[in-house]
Parts: structure tokens; C-alpha cells; sequence
């Protein structure tokens, strides 16, 4: 079986585009993880995607996460709800000033806290400023991001919030894979 899965393609084209969104009540903190650890990022994947159908990436080898995010310009950004892990962003610094938000997403235990807004409103602005941290880099010139009809409901509601604009659209039949989680009994929102 398969199902029309709706892609919508998101980006800001200059720093002043970002709209902030407030902090969280709460020791919400948000660190970058500058050890590349594919432990962690597999356990940050599995646990935000677990109920959204982010597949894609559970079958790769430990080889292929550590040269995932061992690559210049790679980073992995996380929220932490009173040193809890909450949810993280995925960041990959491409040619000419281009910055993808690859992954961005909160376990499900985290969602509706207000988090999600925070996190992205913080990480948008360490991709506007990335090219300080990696030097001969290209000064970011363009932020950019898809999100689809599988991604959690409040998804496009948060990209459109944090200044992000619509520029494509496209639907895709893909196969009707089963969701890999969460596990049973957990709390999910």
C-alpha cells in the first residue's frame, strides 16, 4: 500500500526573517552536542521520529552515523528539560552559504510545552551565525527546511511562527510504513 505523502519546502532568505519565540517556563536549556556520538543521535532519531514515521535513517550502520555527523558544518543541537533530553535539531551546512534543517523535533513526552518553538528560534540563529564556528565556511546566506504530512501536526504552524516562508510544494506516493513507536505505554504528548 502506499500513501499521497504532502512535502513543503520552507526557508528564510536573510538573519532578519527569524522571529523569536518566547522561553519556555522551566531549566529548558538547549546545547550543542560537539562530540559526534551515533549513539545518541540514533537514540534523539528513533525517539522524536518513533511516531511520525521517520524511518529512513534506523537501518544505517554506526559507520555511516559517525560519518553523517562527523562532516564540517554538521551539527546537532538539543533541548534539555531539567537535563532530560527533550528533542533536537540536525544541522548541515551546504555550498554557498546554504544551511538545511535536516532534523528538528520533540520526544513526544515533550510536545505542547512550548519547547519546540524555543528550540527552533535559538537554532535558526546558529545557522545564521554557523560560518563562526567553521572557519572557511561560507557566511550563511539562506536557511532552508522541508517538513511533510507526516510530521507532527504543529509542525508547519511552528516553521510559519519562526519567520520561515513557503516556496514548493509537492505530493509523492511513498510506501505505508508503519510507525516504529513509541513504545507501548509511552506517554506520548
Amino acid at each position: 500500500m502506499s500513501i499521497a505523502v504532502t512535502t513543503w519546502s520552507l526557508e528564510q532568505t536573510a538573519p532578519a526573517d527569524r522571529l523569536p519565540a518566547a522561553a519556555p517556563d522551566g531549566d529548558v536549556r538547549i546545547a550543542r552536542a560537539e562530540v559526534p556520538s551515533p549513539e545518541f543521535s540514533r537514540f534523539l532519531y528513533a525517539s522524536v521520529g518513533g511516531d511520525i514515521r521517520w524511518t529512513d535513517r534506523l537501518g544505517w550502520t554506526y559507520a555511516q552515523w559517525l560519518e553523517d555527523l562527523d562532516r564540517p558544518g554538521t551539527e546537532t543541537w538539543v533541548a534539555y528539560d531539567r537535563g532530560t533530553p527533550a528533542g533536537y535539531v540536525q544541522l548541515e551546512a551546504q555550498d554557498d552559504g546554504v544551511v538545511e534543517i535536516v532534523y528538528f523535533g520533540l520526544i513526544p513526552a515533550f510536545r505542547g510545552r512550548r519547547i519546540g518553538g524555543h528550540l527552533l528560534s535559538y537554532v535558526v540563529a546558529r545557522a545564521w551565525d554557523l560560518a563562526d564556528r567553521w572557519p572557511g565556511r561560507a557566511t550563511t546566506k539562506r536557511v532552508w527546511l522541508h517538513t511533510c504530512s507526516k510530521d507532527g501536526e504543529h509542525a508547519m504552524d511552528n516553521y510559519l511562527r519562526r519567520g520561515f516562508k513557503l516556496y514548493d510544494t509537492k505530493v509523492e506516493e511513498e510506501p505505508d510504513v508503519a510507525a516504529p513507536g513509541p513504545w507501548p505505554g509511552a506517554q506520548v504528548g
